[in-house]
């Protein structure tokens, strides 16, 4: 299985929309590197450069260190899923897998060991006979994969795969992919919208909005260190809460004052901190409901949103004028639209970031 190495690409269209801007990204050997971002963030256009189905306006893209920014899609060895199936509707199961290969004149008894090995690593083995129209929606899937798959290419390219299938399926097909990939050891850049689907499969996790990278890393370095507010509200569900607070130093670290909300940091004293107010993150999971007595703010239900093991609420803090704080809660015993509740905020769960820029504020 190949690297594939993106260097200083930008693709810029001639109405002046840039795709991808000074985009650095590197994928290593057998991994699976997921492009997750916002609809317009540039992830499938960096699949597309990729593939050699559009061409950067500058910049290189690299397969193991050889430069291909100028060859032809034919011949970079590479394999790309559609969100679409694209499957001949003509043709069997076994005819779809195998036409790639008759294609590049492989000899006709290596091409039934490699569709025999797909079909069973796959579980399509038994409708190898059935045309397309008689597969389910999740079998059509597998089933373009192993198109992929049997060609046995340097990587693979898979443009929202899953994004077809209804939910559940799509969680199965998810699992599938993910052990597949452990199986194969294969090579593979995967778009997707969803951040959940990117946080289960990928080994890491590029973040991209208006054709930038915002970040890299693995799910949990994204997750629990996020580099800016986009990253931290774009990951996690329900979202982060960002407030605009002022802050003071006090002899151990900080207060910060935000609407309806006073509450101070420990061991904070070395942050890097240049305006007199900072965006303070806290995800709703590390906010918890409490007594009045023992509450940090108060306030009252908006919205009770029941989710089976836990409940969403929204909650309007008292002087507050800002959107509502969200609080994952108990399933059962929780309370009511209009009731009053306390709640208190985790400290070690705190998230600052630049009121400016919106990066995370790190120790000097």
């Amino acid at each position: 299985m190949a690297s594939l190495t993106l260097e200083h690409v930008d693709k810029v269209y001639p109405n002046g929309h840039a795709a991808a801007r000074d985009l650095n990204l590197a994928v290593r050997h057998g991994e699976l590197l997921v492009l997750v971002g916002p609809s317009g963030s540039g992830k499938s256009t960096i699949l597309r450069l990729i593939a050699g189905l559009e061409r950067p306006t500058s910049g290189r893209i690299l397969i193991d260190d050889e430069d291909i920014t100028d060859v032809p899609p034919e011949r970079r060895d590479l394999a790309m899923v559609f969100q679409s199936y694209a499957l001949y509707p003509h043709k069997t199961v076994r005819e779809n897998l195998a036409f790639g290969l008759q294609v590049r004149r492989v000899a006709a008894a290596q091409i039934h060991e490699r569709v025999q090995r797909v079909a069973a690593t796959l579980g399509i083995e038994s409708f190898l006979d059935r045309k397309p129209a008689q597969l389910s929606g999740g079998q059509r899937q597998r089933v373009a994969l192993g198109r992929a798959i049997v060609r046995e290419p340097k990587a693979f390219l898979l443009d929202e795969p899953l994004s077809n299938l209804d939910p559940s399926l799509r969680v199965d097909t998810r699992t599938e992919l993910a052990l597949l990939h452990r199986r194969l050891g294969a090579t593979m850049v995967h778009v997707t919208h969803d951040q959940e689907e990117a946080m289960t499969l990928g080994t890491r996790v590029a973040v991209m909005r208006d054709g930038r990278l915002e970040q890299v890393g693995t799910p949990l370095e994204i997750f629990q260190r996020p580099g800016n507010v986009f990253v931290a509200t774009f990951f996690g569900s329900p979202a982060m809460n960002v407030w605009r607070c002022r802050w003071t130093r006090t002899a151990t670290g900080m207060r910060l004052t935000c609407p309806g909300l006073t509450f101070d940091l420990e061991g904070t004293r070395n942050l890097r901190l240049d305006q007199e107010e900072v965006l303070v993150g806290v995800r709703p999971h590390d906010i918890s409901l409490a007594p009045r007595g023992d509450a940090e703010a108060v306030g009252r239900v908006d919205i009770v949103e029941p989710l089976g093991a836990t409940t969403i609420l929204h909650i309007r803090i008292d002087g507050a004028s800002e959107r509502a704080v969200r609080v994952v809660g108990p399933a059962n015993g929780g309370p009511n639209v209009d009731g009053e509740v306390g709640i208190r905020i985790r400290r070690d769960r705190v998230y600052l970031f630049d009121e400016r820029t919106g990066v995370a504020v790190t120790q000097s």
